[in-house]
């Protein structure tokens, strides 16, 4: 069984498409003998029955959708949240009224999945495709930006009239041609990189009164994160309300650090003991249920509830409601919170790691009721879903990993009992095969694991989750047959990844959509870099862009340790920070490799070269004699003149 869809997964997953029905009926030819003439008309009457099955499944979602203006379409992506950390999934601590709410009137992808982690989780959902397959494997190290041909979720809706905004959190690159405005955007109200306060985002944003991009400047703006990118969110959609409008509200929260307004944590400090960042993480959880209970009361008062799509889900297993303290599945000891009795949390390829909640509220379309739909779902079929529930033209040329499930939506068609899906977890410059992978089938999981030393083979786990929901029985050895089926459809899925490892996606520079470039330890190919408390501590680590010139000329490249809004020398100790020794700039550019001098007071360091187009590597680094060296944290490049 090939983990791939067959060739009529997007469009009917459940019954064959009226185009190929009708090949069926056309492949009539000349005279005929006897037998095959029966042949032909048991054909011709498999074919009418296919078609009447595809009518009738279309007629009976048809019915329950409604005929004039198309759904507006409001999807929330909470990050680190995991399936237990709702009220209605059984939390005994956290309080959430208003999605519990919309878990009751929704109708819920009882059985969904993503990716272990951020960048992977959204490459898959704004594509339909696996994230691997897209070029997204990491969160960082340049390998969190889906290849620049992959079409995505905002252009769709904006190439059928739609207005698109994001607010919150892309993680999906934030240069061109990566950034949500390349992407199908009409709006962007995003922090940078993957979470506020990491290196792409403005210095010193903390969650509270902090500057974000919006629409490619910064912002200052006033209030709590989550506050923010929801009030800015209502705003758009009342701008937008006589039009049909896509927003997606991606929020930071609650990715740490755990920050939260006292009002929103105090509830839980004492229901949670001594762990006050459990505290912090359900305070931000309860901030986001409230909003979306303001949200949902102003869709009512502006008479849009009826004919929007709301939809929400989380991009992983929780970071913090977890039985097992290691993110690669490993044992540990038990911790705070609640995980609804999955094993594993974020990373892992167990069930916590990647199962996670999703509901779908449309009022007009008949999705109401709090009705559980089973079957093998994911983030990878929202694509292809959306474009059947709001009557898109499908983009030519894409090949979907998922499939639409409009038809189990509706409840005419159920999914397919043998859909196989892959969940993986890498977080490496390349991928490795048989890393933190789980193979699902029904309720089969077959975990295949590579962490158990030099030269040790794969581990291989397979798990029943009709008996043992919190997979700690292995059976592998007992069902050997399924074992290595699962695994032949995973060595296939991974052979047609492998294919693209060797092309990274590369940031253009010198092109008109985006001059100056503004690059970052966070792409550093070769060394990993989250938080701006790393450019603190300056430790003594470095690494490589992948860059593309779009077209040959003069360029600047400047170089510094700070970003240029803290504008402080390249040696200095700010905010707590550490001064490093540096009295040489170096930077190499494909042939192009110079040393300019640092000075005590040298903030910036200044190149000026001729670069021919085409792909190449750019380096840096800030030395002093034989002392460690470091990169340059930040990189701006800019074209004066093309050739």
């Amino acid at each position: 069984m090939s983990i791939k869809p067959s060739n009529n997964g997007r469009r009917c997953a459940f019954t064959p498409t009226l185009a190929q029905s009708k090949r069926v009926v056309l492949q009539r030819s000349k005279p005929q003998s006897v037998k095959t003439r029966a042949r032909w008309r048991l054909s011709l009457l498999i074919a009418a029955c296919a078609l009447w099955l595809h009518f009738d499944a279309a007629r009976a979602f048809a019915a329950q959708a409604p005929a004039g203006r198309r759904p507006n379409v409001v999807l929330i992506v909470t990050d680190d949240q995991g399936y237990g950390d709702l009220g209605c999934t059984g939390n005994p601590v956290l309080k959430t009224p208003n999605l519990d709410r919309l878990h009751r009137e929704s109708v819920r992808l009882a059985n969904f999945h993503v990716d272990p982690t951020c960048s992977p989780t959204r490459a898959a959902l704004m594509t339909g495709r696996y994230s691997t397959r897209t070029g997204v494997w990491h969160t960082v190290m340049g390998r969190n930006m889906p290849r620049p041909e992959e079409r995505m979720m905002p252009q769709v809706f904006a190439d059928n009239g739609y207005a698109t905004a994001i607010f919150g959190k892309w993680h999906l690159g934030d240069n061109f041609p990566f950034r949500p405005q390349d992407r199908g955007f009409q709006e962007v109200l995003i922090h940078g990189g993957g979470g506020v306060g990491q290196i792409p985002d403005y210095w010193g944003n903390d969650y509270v009164d902090d500057t974000y991009l919006h629409n490619a400047r910064p912002r200052k703006f006033t209030g709590y994160c989550t506050d923010v990118f929801f009030a800015e969110a209502t705003r758009f959609i009342e701008a937008h309300r006589h039009q049909p409008f896509f927003v997606y509200l991606p929020t930071n929260a609650p990715h740490a650090p755990y920050r939260v307004p006292d009002e929103w944590s105090a509830p839980y400090k004492s229901q949670v003991g001594s762990d006050a960042e459990l505290a912090m993480f359900y305070g931000m959880i309860a901030n986001i249920d409230h909003n979306v209970g303001q949200l949902r009361q102003r869709l009512d008062e502006l008479g849009l509830a009826d004919n929007t799509l709301l939809i929400f889900m989380t991009d992983n297993g929780t970071a913090r409601g977890a039985t097992f303290t290691d993110n690669r599945g490993n044992d540990g000891k038990l911790v705070s919170g609640y995980s609804a009795g999955m094993r594993g949390r974020k990373g892992s390829p167990y069930e916590g790691g990647h199962r996670v909640p999703c509901f779908l509220y449309w009022p007009a379309g008949k999705l109401t009721g709090g009705r559980d739909v089973g079957g093998l779902a994911a983030h990878l079929d929202l694509l292809p879903t959306l474009i059947d529930l709001c009557r898109l033209e499908e983009p030519k040329r894409i090949a979907f990993d998922g499939i639409s499930l409009w038809g189990a939506l509706a409840g005419s068609a159920t999914i397919p009992a043998d859909r196989i899906l892959l969940a993986h977890h890498q977080e490496l410059p390349e991928p490795e095969t048989h890393r933190f992978a789980s193979v699902m089938q029904g309720a089969w999981r077959l975990i295949l694991r590579n962490d158990l030393g030099e030269g040790a083979k794969p581990a291989v786990e397979l798990y029943r989750l009709n008996d043992d929901p919190g997979q700690t029985r292995n059976i592998a050895a007992e069902h050997r047959a399924i074992a290595t089926r699962l695994r032949r459809a995973y060595d296939k899925l991974w052979d047609e990844f492998a294919a693209k490892f060797d092309q990274p996606a590369e940031i253009v520079i010198g092109h008109d959509g985006q001059n100056p470039v503004e690059l970052t330890c966070f792409e550093w190919h070769s060394s990993q870099q989250w938080h701006q408390s790393a450019v603190m501590r300056a430790l003594p680590t470095n690494g490589y862009w992948a860059i593309r010139v779009d077209r040959a000329g003069k360029y600047e490249l400047t170089l510094r340790r700070w970003p240029p809004e803290a504008d402080a020398p390249i040696t200095a100790a700010i905010a707590g920070g550490r001064a490093i020794p540096a009295d040489q700039a170096r930077l190499r550019v494909g042939p192009f490799d110079e040393q300019r001098p640092v000075g005590p007071t040298t903030r910036a360091v200044v190149f000026n070269l001729s670069l021919p187009a085409g792909p190449t590597r750019l380096e840096t680094w800030f030395t002093a004699g034989d002392q460690d060296s470091r990169g340059a944290y930040y990189v701006t490049v800019r074209r004066l003149e093309a050739n």
